[in-house]
């Protein structure tokens, strides 16, 4: 498993793209690395994308309804379940086997604009911003695939982004990873490897998250700060004096109501897409 993390960070490190997201380079050994799903973009990523690929008939309606499931209780819990994104995140690997990196970037441009700009956190965003005025780097760093985070990084005016790498050959996907998923010890590897090759301190720079998984990732820095935090990690930085931000409202009131809400709201959109489908076909 520790093998399989290193080669998860070391093949992210490997394909960063960095962008021209700073006029003026002024600080050259610092940056900040920015967790996505909930702490970024409100939500998984991965599920929006797949919500995306749907529509455009990559797979099933009944493939749709658990992963709706899983984006419901993450959105309105607020808790990522390691076992619902690793399996929704495989699944999505199997949707994209035979299918070319070309039209997976294309598409997730479309879907970037259909299911995700209006979801980023302003809160997170502007601090981003401070450190790209301050001319610091600032990179994401996520599980998601690489595709879609350096868009999400692009659209931002970010320097790049670290992300989990799909095998492909040809540049046509595998369904298999190189390595494992970027997530946990293995994105602390990628942003080492990133220090390492842009002469990055790392006492110097700082990196936002919203779990308590990516605690190898914010110790690594010298400014850690918890986005949006879950319960363990929101306790971790208390008791440590790091930083906290909680950009969402009314999050305590009336959850149970809330959250029978969100999953008759994800169900029905589904299956009113599954009808529509269904009548095109009929």
């Amino acid at each position: 498993m520790q093998r399989r993390s290193q080669l998860a960070g070391e093949a992210a490190a490997a394909i960063a793209e960095v962008e021209s997201a700073l006029s003026v380079e002024a600080d050259q050994t610092t940056a900040a690395f920015f967790d996505v799903d909930n702490t970024v973009m409100q939500g998984a990523s991965i599920f929006h994308l797949a919500r995306g690929l749907h529509r455009r008939e990559f797979f099933t309606t009944k493939d749709i309804l658990g992963a709706a499931w899983k984006q419901a209780y993450f959105r309105v819990v607020g808790v990522e379940d390691p076992e619902h994104v690793a399996d929704a995140r495989a699944s999505a690997l199997s949707f994209i086997a035979g299918h070319t990196v070309e039209e997976l970037e294309s598409l997730g441009e479309e879907i970037f604009d259909e299911r995700m700009a209006h979801r980023i956190w302003p809160g997170t965003r502007a601090l981003a911003q401070l450190h790209l005025d301050e001319g610091q780097r600032v990179w994401l760093v996520t599980a998601a695939p690489i595709e879609i985070a350096t868009i999400i990084a692009r659209r931002l005016g970010l320097t790049g982004a670290l992300g989990t790498v799909a095998e492909h050959v040809d540049g046509v996907y595998t369904g298999e990873l190189v390595g494992e998923m970027l997530h946990g010890s293995a994105k602390a590897v990628a942003v080492r490897e990133l220090a390492d090759r842009f002469g990055l301190d790392l006492a110097l720079c700082s990196a936002y998250s919203d779990s308590y998984n990516d605690l190898p990732l914010l110790t690594l820095v010298g400014d850690p700060c918890a986005i949006n935090p879950d319960a363990r990690l929101r306790d971790h930085a208390k008791a440590q004096g790091w930083r906290v931000r909680d950009y969402r409202t009314g999050r305590k009131a009336a959850r149970a109501g809330v959250f029978t809400a969100a999953v008759a709201g994800a169900v029905a959109g589904t299956a009113a897409a599954g009808n529509a489908l269904r009548r095109r076909v009929l």
